[in-house]
């Protein structure tokens, strides 16, 4: 059988998934989403979170994009 590797975060008080998105992942864009499609009950804490809860971080890959930026073409 094969599961999805996740880490397992304690919140401090004041956290905020976007944030501890941002800090796990580099993002919040794709991982916010995903962080509470896997803990659902996640959401009727509000924005700020207590101290003391966990959430499962799941592991996520995002394809790399390269931008550009160009002054003269």
């Amino acid at each position: 059988i094969w599961r999805r590797l996740m880490i397992r975060y304690f919140t401090k008080e004041n956290d905020m998934v976007d944030w501890i998105c941002w800090k796990h992942y580099g993002r919040q864009s794709g991982a916010v989403e995903e962080v509470y499609a896997v803990n659902p009950d996640l959401a009727e804490w509000g924005s700020y979170l207590p101290a003391g809860i966990i959430i499962n971080l799941p592991d996520l890959s995002f394809d790399e994009v390269e931008t550009k930026i160009r002054l003269w073409d």
